[in-house]
C-alpha cells in the first residue's frame, strides 16, 4: 500500500482501557509505528470519543473503533444515519460485532479494506432511546454483564467465572412481550434476548440464524431448565445448536416489541444498563454503514 494513502480517509479512535493486554500492546505499538500512515487518537471516555468524532466528522470517511464492543457502540452512535463508515480494530474481550462483520486485530488487512472503501448498510436496534448493534436483553447474560462490569480483571476466563457464579444463583423472572397484531406472550424465563447479530461474543451463538441486514430482529426466550443441564446449554451455545433445545423458543419480527418486567438489569451490546418501566425495541433498517472486510461472514446479505 502506498504510504499515506489512508491518512485522510480514516480516523482511529483508540480506547486505551479496553482489551486483553497482549493484543492491546501489539495493536497500540503498531498504531504508533504507523503514525505517519494513519490518524489516531486515544480516547479516555465516551464523551471524549463523541467530541473527537464530532470535531473531525467532515475530515474523514471512515471512523475506526479500536477497542471492545463498548468502544464500537460509542463510535457507531455518532455515525447512525450518516454516510460515514464504521470500522473496527477489535481488541476487546468478546468482540461480538467485530467477529460477525469479519473484523480482525490486523491493521494491515484493515488498511486494505479502508483503501477499497466498500461498505454494507446494516440494521440497528433501538432500545427505548439507546442504540444496539449486536444483542440486548435481560436475564443471565445481563446479570453477568452487571457483575463483570465490577471486576478489575478482563478476559475470557474471568467472564466464565462470573457466568458460573450468576448461574448458580439464577432465578426465573416474569416477562410480558407484546408484538402488534399478535397475542401477548407471558413467560417465566432465564434469558430474553433481542438479536441483530448471531453472537454475544467469543463465538457464543445465541441466535444462530440472525442476520444484521435482513430488516428483522430475532427474539430468543430460554425457559427455566434443570441446572444440571447447564453445560449442555453451553455446548449448544458454542456449536450453533441452541435452537434444538426444548427449553428455547425463537421468534423473528420486523415490528416494534414492548417488554414489561419488574427486572431492571438489562444489557445493551454487553454493557450493563438499568431500565425500568416499558421497554420498546424496534429495528432501524439499513441505518449504519459498515466497512466491508475481506473476511466478511458468508451468512450476511451482500
Amino acid at each position: 500500500m502506498k504510504k499515506g494513502s489512508c491518512i485522510n480517509k480514516a480516523l482511529f479512535i483508540l480506547n486505551p482501557y479496553a482489551g486483553i493486554p497482549p493484543v492491546k500492546f501489539i495493536v497500540t505499538k503498531e498504531l504508533s509505528r504507523r503514525r505517519h500512515e494513519l490518524s489516531y487518537y486515544k480516547s479516555l471516555s465516551i464523551d471524549e470519543s463523541g467530541s473527537l468524532i464530532k470535531n473531525n466528522f467532515d475530515k474523514y470517511d471512515v471512523f475506526i473503533a479500536a477497542g471492545g464492543d463498548g468502544t464500537v457502540h460509542t463510535v457507531a452512535t455518532e455515525l447512525i444515519g450518516s454516510e460515514k463508515k464504521l470500522g473496527v480494530l477489535p481488541i476487546g474481550s468478546g468482540n461480538g460485532f467485530a467477529r460477525e462483520l469479519g473484523f480482525r486485530p490486523n491493521i494491515r488487512s484493515l488498511l486494505n479494506d479502508i483503501e477499497k472503501g466498500e461498505c454494507l448498510d446494516i440494521d440497528v436496534l433501538q432500545v427505548n432511546d439507546n442504540l444496539c448493534l449486536n444483542v440486548t436483553g435481560i436475564g443471565l447474560d445481563s446479570f453477568v454483564a452487571h457483575s463483570f462490569d465490577r471486576l478489575k480483571t478482563r478476559g475470557f476466563w474471568s467472564y466464565v467465572g462470573v457466568t458460573l457464579l450468576n448461574f448458580l444463583k439464577l432465578k426465573p423472572f416474569n416477562v410480558k412481550i407484546s408484538i402488534p397484531g399478535e397475542e401477548t406472550i407471558s413467560e417465566d424465563l432465564f434469558v430474553l434476548t433481542f438479536a441483530n447479530n448471531r453472537q454475544f461474543g467469543n463465538n457464543a451463538f445465541i441466535a444462530p440464524e440472525a442476520v444484521p441486514n435482513d430488516g428483522k430482529m430475532d427474539i430468543v426466550m430460554i425457559r427455566p431448565f434443570p441446572k444440571a443441564l447447564f453445560f449442555v446449554f453451553v455446548y449448544r451455545l458454542f456449536t450453533k445448536k441452541l435452537h434444538k433445545s426444548a427449553y428455547v423458543k425463537y421468534l423473528r419480527t420486523d415490528k416494534d416489541v414492548t417488554v414489561r418486567t419488574s427486572e431492571t438489569r438489562f444489557h445493551i451490546d454487553g454493557e450493563p444498563v438499568w431500565i425500568s418501566g416499558d421497554v420498546c425495541i424496534r429495528i432501524q433498517k439499513e441505518a449504519l454503514k459498515v466497512l466491508r472486510t475481506k473476511h466478511l461472514k458468508k451468512h450476511i446479505i451482500i
